[in-house]
């Protein structure tokens, strides 16, 4: 039996991602935080081993090595994407200071691959190295650290750089998730112009990426580290989402274009200079997608 330790598991991508692998028969342990809760959870949360985290290296290290995982699936991190001076430690402390202590209980453990997870926003205006936010910049010098890690430590790894995710299950305040009842409250939407440009790929999708990744590195040893875009291929603006909603749902959003100005740094040109995942293709169109969210119930 395959074992996976995934970071975030609680989380949105991080909880159908732990599903998926119990369906596959892997054994999933999950390093979470008592603070955040289980909600996204609560299904599977007697399927799976926790492992709650107070911040003692000593004992993650003791926890990874008992668990000897095949991998770990790396998807914790907290998101600001306009940040305020106190956030700061925040940022740093979860995006950097535990992918740290992640990786030196890997280097004193058996398990030797991680799964990354990185974002477009590291690349504003398509540029090779430019991040849209403090959140973003955390990133990339996360992995920088991962470099370090692989050319001294003997870890592998794979960093996948995600796109907006979604899905019909997706809880979090985003504007996608929320459209369905924006419509059946006849809320008015004061947006900004509507021409910043966004990828949406459905969660599912996303959670092959991570297993494919997987598969990947494990089949190919020679492989020490590589950064792939999880993309659906398509970019729309975010007038064009709104018109295809309507569209494929049959509701009316009532929105105001132009009743708020662009935030700092937005998004009008979207990350093209990547690779893609050998072996992985989103197989669920956008359509489709605003359909199950349109109508999660069905």
């Amino acid at each position: 039996m395959k074992k996976a330790i995934i970071t975030g598991g609680t989380g949105f991508v991080g909880s159908n991602l732990s599903r998926e692998l119990l369906r596959q028969g892997w054994e999933v342990s999950i390093i979470a935080q008592k603070k955040f809760g289980y909600k996204n959870i609560e299904d599977i949360r007697d399927k799976v081993n926790i492992f709650e985290y107070e911040g003692d290296i000593d004992q993650l290290i003791n926890f990874f090595q008992n668990t000897n995982a095949n991998v770990v699936f790396h998807l914790a991190s907290v998101f600001i994407s306009e940040h305020k001076s106190e956030e700061v430690d925040l940022l740093i402390d979860s995006n950097l200071k535990f992918g740290a202590q992640i990786l030196e209980a890997m280097k004193k453990s058996k398990t030797k691959l991680i799964i990354n997870t990185g974002t477009s926003w590291q690349h504003y205006h398509s540029d090779a190295y430019n991040p849209v936010c403090l959140y973003a910049a955390t990133k990339e010098a996360f992995e920088k650290l991962i470099e370090y890690y692989i050319a001294g430590e003997g870890i592998r790894g794979i960093t996948l750089k995600l796109f907006d995710t979604y899905s019909e299950t997706d809880t979090r305040p985003k504007l996608i998730n929320l459209l369905h009842k924006f419509s059946l409250e006849k809320t008015q939407l004061d947006m900004s112009p509507g021409d910043q440009v966004i990828d949406l790929v459905h969660v599912d999708d996303v959670v092959n990426a991570f297993i494919k990744a997987y598969e990947y590195i494990s089949e190919n040893k020679e492989i020490q580290y590589e950064k792939y875009a999880v993309s659906s291929g398509r970019e729309v603006k975010l007038k064009e989402l709104i018109e295809l909603y309507e569209k494929v749902s049959g509701e009316k959003i009532l929105v105001k274009w132009g009743g708020r100005t662009y935030r700092k740094r937005e998004v009008m040109k979207l990350w093209r200079n990547f690779k893609t995942l050998p072996g992985w293709t989103c197989n669920i169109s956008l359509e489709e997608g605003l359909k199950r969210v349109s109508h999660p119930n069905k």
